[in-house]
């Protein structure tokens, strides 16, 4: 994201939707049906993943409110390849038709504070933040190794990450802001994604 998205509001959803959720199957049809591009869905399902697996593992929420943050993970750049000049908004819009849940809009609108100007405030907010640019450069870091994720480890994530030519499009800037938003140190959170990102398919 290179340009300002600022989205104009703070406030999403109505909050008498609180609860309302997709199925599992309208989310993937939905990003089927509005993401062409493989290698960008697949970003959105390790978002998912790792979001739901925080939920879970690491917030003690049950299923139900884990499904919320799947849904904000993978969701989260629906609307980035066919409308690139809106983003997040339109996928937002979408959400806001179907009468979900406020806190999954919240989410997925915070996931670039300086870009939509929307502040993450759950932490659900802060963790997409959080993972969103850590876990695609995970990915990346795993696409120039022979073994790919196999026996990647936490030392050669920071060695790239300190490499500022390396998955260059990745904000540092961005990582170092969203870790800051948290009390969970960035070895930590590389540990997590490392645990949890390899299955995504």
């Amino acid at each position: 994201m290179e340009t300002s998205l600022n989205l104009g509001r703070t406030s999403f959803g109505d909050p008498v939707n609180k609860g309302n959720v997709m199925s599992t199957e309208e989310a993937l049809a939905l990003l089927a049906d509005w993401v062409p591009n493989e290698k960008l869905r697949l970003h959105m399902k390790q978002v998912g993943a790792v979001m739901k697996a925080w939920a879970l593992e690491r917030e003690g929420l049950p299923p139900e409110e884990a499904h919320k943050w799947w849904l904000a993970g993978v969701l989260h750049d629906a609307d980035w390849e066919k409308f690139p000049n809106d983003h997040c908004r339109v996928i937002i819009e979408e959400l806001e038709r179907r009468q979900l849940d406020p806190s999954i809009m919240q989410c997925i609108a915070s996931h670039g504070p300086k870009y939509f100007g929307v502040e993450p405030r759950s932490i659900m907010d802060k963790m997409i933040y959080v993972f969103d640019e850590l876990s695609g450069f995970i990915h990346a870091s795993a696409l120039v190794r022979p073994t790919r994720y196999e026996g990647m480890d936490l030392k050669s994530v920071l060695k790239k990450l300190k490499t500022p030519a390396f998955a260059a499009q990745i904000s540092r800037e961005d990582i170092t802001d969203a870790l800051g938003r948290i009390d969970t140190p960035l070895e930590e959170i590389i540990q997590f994604i490392l645990a949890h990102q390899p299955s995504v398919e």
